[in-house]
């Protein structure tokens, strides 16, 4: 038997011989050495090892990229960190919005055994469930679906105990505002899937946000805090008083900003009604708009700044050149008339304080049309203005623009702006002449300079502090005039339009204030939409009697917040403003 098998047993061998010999020729050639052999075997180990590690490396893409198309992998012990966002912090480092873990209901349709008793257990822990859209989802053949986001740990724990199979829990990043309705407008609010829908959280996804949640690298909380402008402190101040003022004075609505006149910095920004952004139903309501962005109003006899600004920055006019207010100013079928009539000439600094629109009027007709437009177009009063905020407007113009229209608009009727546009305008006139860009991020004077425009000369800037000061001296501005703090203002009372008519009734005051006025830090802007009269406003409803107190309120608890220190026994304006100015021209 043995010497039978013998032959067949060498071919077997002699044809294994061959095959590896074959071989060797094919991967070394003929006539190879060693060492050549070595460094083909240490090549194909390079090169095995290299497609493993592309493979591992083309799923980790595809697990970044689609988090939701696993199927059945999920698992209870798995985070939905792909949608994890960063800190928002006001420029003192409070947090204004932040991620926490709670837990999803997911199931697992091809695991469930008996879909009638799992959608009976589930919709009786969780009586929010529809029992039509849990039969429908269960009964697919997906490997994976959503039954509810963000349920709370004892609902958790309940259908846990449950034990139903195919149903598990997915922890996920749920977006929290620890500050609730105070920063609503300014912070915005996300979707349930963590994605920035509105204000500055809209802001972080179209830059660069959204594109690192795809890419699989946004995965944990340990990205930057995003730092604001604001600052909560003087933001609960500025809304408590305009919550009191706008249920003190029965107002439809109530709004107000400050501002860093140096730096652009947004500080406080309220616009009310608002909501929380805890409970994003609330910002559905058309009434509880972003009025200072998103809404664009006539600014009424704050625009008379800008109207005195063009005619200094001339070098045609000063402080005393005079203005014939003695009769009504007739356009057509129009009259412009003043609401204290005086019945005389007036100088440039009784047009301010006695807000005369027969004066504001003059003073743009002098100027022409051209030069007018040409003016407020340098001030961003012409165009939509930009910022981190995706939510603006842009301003209403006259289509046709005429010697009417300048004369309305010399006193701020006839042009609707987003209310920060013109804050953006009046910081320009008072820090020096320089258009600054506003921002709701932190931002260095040195920086604000880099953007800056300068818009009017520095003598001009001057006299135009002299002029808001005199208003809180001897003007309508004198209810804010809060002792220690040099405010100077200027008032607004604009009458709303209603069916195309303007309504004497129903107006829209506005109050915007600079402290301290021989160098100003900050602006402050207060506006009341509808104020109703009262017996202590004598039955008046213009600014002077609702919006100006309200800013002397609002100044009063914010000043010592900002830094601005307190000083008493100034000299009036002329001396302190104007003598300061002729000296260093």
């Amino acid at each position: 038997m043995t010497g039978r098998n013998r032959p067949g047993g060498v071919s077997r061998t002699l044809s294994v011989a061959w095959s590896q010999r074959m071989i060797r020729n094919l991967l070394y050639g003929r006539n190879v050495d060693r060492a050549a052999k070595a460094r083909v075997r240490v090549g194909l180990v390079i090169i095995i090892f290299g497609l493993i590690y592309a493979v591992i490396a083309a799923r980790l893409v595809m697990f970044a990229a689609f988090p939701d198309e696993r199927g059945g992998h999920h698992t209870a012990s798995q985070d939905a960190i792909a949608t994890a966002r960063p800190d928002i912090v006001d420029r003192n480092g409070q947090i204004l919005a932040t991620d926490v873990k709670a837990p999803s209901l997911f199931g697992e349709p091809r695991r469930i055994i008996d879909r009638d008793e799992a959608v009976e257990l589930l919709t009786a822990t969780l009586p929010d469930l529809e029992t039509a859209e849990v039969r429908q989802r269960l009964g697919t053949r997906k490997g994976f679906v959503w039954l509810k986001r963000e349920i709370t740990p004892s609902q958790q724990k309940e259908i846990h105990n449950l034990g139903i199979p195919g149903i598990g829990f997915l922890r996920e990043n749920k977006r929290v505002y620890p500050s609730g309705s105070e920063v609503a407008h300014l912070i915005g609010l996300v979707n349930i899937d963590n994605q920035g829908i509105a204000g500055m959280e809209k802001w972080l996804d179209t830059n660069g946000l959204a594109d690192l949640h795809r890419a699989g690298f946004a995965t944990d909380r340990l990205q930057k805090p995003v730092e604001l402008s604001i600052d909560l402190r003087v933001e609960h101040a500025l809304r408590d008083e305009l919550l009191k003022a706008k249920e003190h004075y029965h107002a439809k609505a109530a709004s107000g900003l400050v501002s860093n006149v140096r730096t652009g910095e947004i500080v406080a920004m309220v616009s009310l009604p608002d909501f929380d952004p805890n409970n994003p139903k609330e910002a559905h309501d058309p009434d509880r708009i972003n009025r200072l962005t998103t809404g664009v109003y006539e600014m009424g006899s704050t625009f008379k700044a800008f109207t005195l600004a063009m005619a200094l920055d001339s070098g045609k006019y000063d402080l005393n050149s005079m203005w014939d207010a003695r009769a009504p100013l007739h356009f057509g079928r129009f009259t412009i008339h003043d609401d204290h009539r005086l019945g005389r000439f007036i100088n440039m600094k009784e047009v301010f304080t006695y807000s005369s629109n027969i004066g504001a009027a003059r003073i743009a007709l002098a100027q022409g049309v051209e030069a007018h437009k040409a003016f407020l177009r340098k001030m961003g009063q012409m165009e939509r203005l930009r910022t981190e905020l995706p939510e603006s407007a842009s301003p209403i113009l006259p289509r046709k623009w005429g010697e009417l229209n300048t004369v309305t608009i010399a006193f701020g009727h006839g042009i609707a702006v987003a209310p920060l546009q013109a804050v953006m305008g009046i910081d320009a006139l008072v820090n020096g002449g320089y258009l600054i860009p506003p921002t709701f991020l932190k931002r260095s004077e040195a920086e604000a300079m880099k953007l800056a425009k300068r818009v009017i000369k520095k003598e001009t800037s001057d006299k135009m502090r002299f002029l808001l000061r005199l208003n809180a001296e001897v003007g309508t501005a004198k209810k804010a005039d809060v002792k220690g703090y040099y405010v100077g203002g200027k008032t607004g009372t604009a009458e709303k339009v209603i069916n195309g008519r303007y309504a004497k009734k129903r107006v829209l005051n506005a109050f915007t204030a600079i402290l301290p006025a021989d160098n100003p830090q900050y602006q402050l802007l207060v506006m009341l939409d509808e104020p109703q009269p009262l017996k202590e406003t004598f039955g008046f409803i213009t600014s002077g009697w609702n919006a100006v107190p309200t800013g002397g309120k609002v100044i009063a608890r914010i000043a010592p917040l900002l830094g601005v220190q307190p000083r008493f026994d100034l000299p009036p304006s002329d001396r302190l403003i104007l003598a300061a100015s002729r000296a260093t021209q």
